[in-house]
């Protein structure tokens, strides 16, 4: 049974209202039910479900089309649900899963969705489901691939927390297996061998001696990064490791392709054997485009580079440029004491009715 949504409601209490109502990924059916049911209220939006997304939009004619689109999952709850104000270091904060990663931005979205009869562009509202998982379960992902033409639009938000603040475009991210070979033997007979876990001090001390680049795109300046995440090797604690595989996770500025980065990771561990495991190309920030200047001017923020990967690169892959812009600590993702400022959430629905109806 849907929970009744007033969205002509204050937005923290929309907030509160769907941080309780339990998503964690696969289990989005009961949000998406609610939000289906409270926007289909609204006779100036379209609304659309594809599997427990939910797209609603407005057909106004107008000469240009926005998406803004947030997830309805989270992790998994740690003891902090239902939510709970409390007064923090001068401010006061919703504590409890969701109110960060990203419930606080799906209410802004909500809000503004009921809310926005006449906007100056047409809106593609997003609420989609599976992005805590794999990628290939992405609902953003499923209607890219399966309805593209819901997607369509000359530029995205993705309510993802920012600090209330714009993070433009994101990182790309690759990672890379770097096998090394030996040869197996009694440990107490180690002549008789090779040992393959000794051979990692090579790449390891290339990671740790490696200066991560800085790489100007768009007016922004991404921040990149190398690291070893994983090392396996050995089967028991008295035979001489003949594989060992170090995981490295690269982090690389969005003026680069999948394709660059890996060539370039080739170059840095010259002679070593070298795999590609994984990789998602980033998104440039588009800065320069008129609707990402008059969204940066509604916001009165400085634009800064999003280092992390997010779903704005999904929109890129489209052609369509895209920024993260929502209320929350992004450090706060996740975490057993998740919390957001409560002025953050009316700090983002106040600067996005701002651009939508300037």
């Amino acid at each position: 049974m849907p929970v009744n949504l007033d969205l002509k409601s204050d937005v923290f209490d929309i907030t509160r209202v769907i941080c309780d109502i339990e998503s964690v990924s696969g289990n989005e059916k009961e949000l998406a039910d609610s939000i289906e049911e409270a926007l289909k209220a609204y006779p100036h939006l379209e609304v659309i479900r594809d599997g427990d997304a939910i797209v609603a939009k407005t057909n106004l004619g107008r000469e240009k089309r926005v998406v803004i689109a947030g997830h309805i999952d989270t992790v998994p709850v740690a003891n902090n649900l239902p939510v709970r104000v409390f007064n923090l270091e001068r401010s006061h904060v919703l504590f409890g899963r969701g109110t960060v990663d990203m419930k606080a931005g799906v209410a802004v979205q909500l809000k503004l969705a009921a809310e926005l009869t006449e906007p100056n562009v047409d809106v593609t509202w997003v609420f989609y489901d599976h992005e805590e998982v794999d990628s290939a379960l992405n609902g953003l992902g499923r209607i890219s691939r399966n309805r593209p033409e819901l997607l369509e639009g000359s530029f995205a938000v993705l309510c993802e927390p920012s600090n209330a603040r714009v993070e433009g475009g994101c990182n790309g991210t690759m990672r890379v297996s770097i096998k090394l070979a030996g040869v197996k033997a009694h440990s107490a007979r180690p002549w008789m061998g090779e040992n393959a876990l000794h051979k990692a001090a090579g790449p390891l001390s290339i990671l740790a001696n490696y200066v991560p680049l800085e790489v100007e795109v768009d007016g922004l300046t991404y921040r990149e990064s190398l690291n070893a995440v994983l090392l396996s090797a050995g089967i028991a604690a008295n035979v001489i490791p003949d594989e060992a595989v170090i995981t490295v996770n690269y982090r690389f500025a969005p003026s680069k392709s999948h394709v660059e980065a890996e060539a370039y990771l080739r170059q840095v561990f010259e002679g070593y054997e070298l795999e590609v495991t994984d990789f998602a190309d980033g998104a440039r920030p588009g800065l320069e485009l008129p609707e990402a200047a008059a969204f940066v001017q509604a916001t009165g923020t400085e634009p800064f580079p999003k280092y992390g990967w997010t779903d704005v690169a999904r929109f890129s892959a489209l052609g369509i440029p895209a920024v993260n812009f929502g209320p929350g600590d992004p450090n706060k993702a996740h975490a057993d004491d998740e919390a957001v400022v409560i002025d953050q959430i009316y700090s983002c629905e106040n600067a996005l009715r701002n651009w939508l109806t300037a």
